[in-house]
C-alpha cells in the first residue's frame, strides 16, 4: 500500500495515522500531521486507498449509498489497510493503544472501521471529520469496546455529501457506548474546519499522553 511517513522529532510517543477522502491520495492530509502534532511527538503516516474508481483518484470503497459502503469493495480494502497499519506499527515498535486513527470523509469511515471493528485492537483515539460509522453486510462493529475511548468528531452543518445527521448519529451512538466524545459542528460544506483543527492539536497530545499514563509499563522501542 502506497504511503507517506513523517518521523517524530525523537523517540515517538505514539502514532498519528490519517486516511484521505474519496478521490484523493496519501498526500492530501499529510500537511495535517504537523498541524495536529506540531511538536512532532508522534510518528505520522498517511496511506493511499487501493481502488481506482470514477471520477478518478484513490478510493477505499465504492459509493452506492451514503452510510453503507459497498460490501464487495469494502471487504477487499479493509484487510489490506488493517495489514498495512499493523505492519507499520510493528515496524516502528508502536503499540496500537498509543495510535490515533483519523481521516476525512471516506477516510474517517475507515478510521471508525479500524478503531471499532470487532477483533481489532483498541486505538488511543479516533478522529473523524465529515464521515460516518459504517454499516456493511458481513462487517461487525464492537461498540461495547468503545467505553472511555476518546473520539473527536467534526462535521459541517451544510455538508451536501455526507449529511451532518451522520455525524450526530455517530456522536449519539458513541456517547451511549460510553466513549469520551468531543463533537463540533461548523457552518461549512464538505470540508475541514481550520478552527477545529487548531483545537485538535491539544486533543491529540492529551489523548496520547492519557494512553501512555494508562499503561506506563508499555515501552516504545
Amino acid at each position: 500500500m502506497q504511503s507517506l511517513y513523517r518521523p517524530a522529532a525523537g523517540d515517538p510517543a505514539g502514532a498519528l495515522v490519517l486516511f484521505h477522502g474519496r478521490g484523493a491520495d496519501e498526500r492530501d492530509l499529510f500537511p495535517l500531521l504537523d498541524m495536529l502534532d506540531p511538536e512532532r511527538c508522534l510518528l505520522g503516516a498517511t496511506a493511499r486507498g487501493p481502488l481506482s474508481l470514477p471520477p478518478g483518484g484513490a478510493h477505499w470503497y465504492a459509493v452506492r449509498r451514503v452510510g453503507y459502503p459497498d460490501p464487495e469493495t469494502f471487504h477487499s480494502t479493509y484487510p489490506q489497510l488493517a495489514g498495512w497499519l499493523d505492519d507499520t506499527l510493528a515496524e516502528h515498535g508502536i503499540p496500537p493503544e498509543r495510535t490515533i486513527l483519523g481521516g476525512f470523509s471516506q477516510g474517517s469511515v475507515m478510521a471508525y472501521a479500524l478503531g471499532l471493528g470487532a477483533g481489532r485492537p483498541r486505538p488511543a483515539g479516533i478522529l473523524a471529520l465529515s464521515g460516518f460509522i459504517p454499516e456493511v453486510e458481513g462487517f461487525e462493529l464492537d461498540l461495547a469496546g468503545a467505553e472511555g475511548l476518546p473520539v473527536a468528531i467534526g462535521h459541517g452543518t451544510h455538508d451536501p455529501v455526507i449529511s451532518v445527521e451522520f455525524g450526530r448519529d455517530a456522536r449519539d451512538r458513541l456517547l451511549e457506548a460510553g466513549a469520551d466524545v468531543t463533537y463540533r459542528e461548523s457552518p461549512m460544506p464538505h470540508t475541514i474546519d481550520p478552527v477545529f483543527l487548531r483545537e485538535l492539536s491539544g486533543w491529540v497530545s492529551e489523548t496520547v499522553a492519557s494512553a501512555a499514563a494508562e499503561d506506563p509499563a508499555q515501552s516504545v522501542e
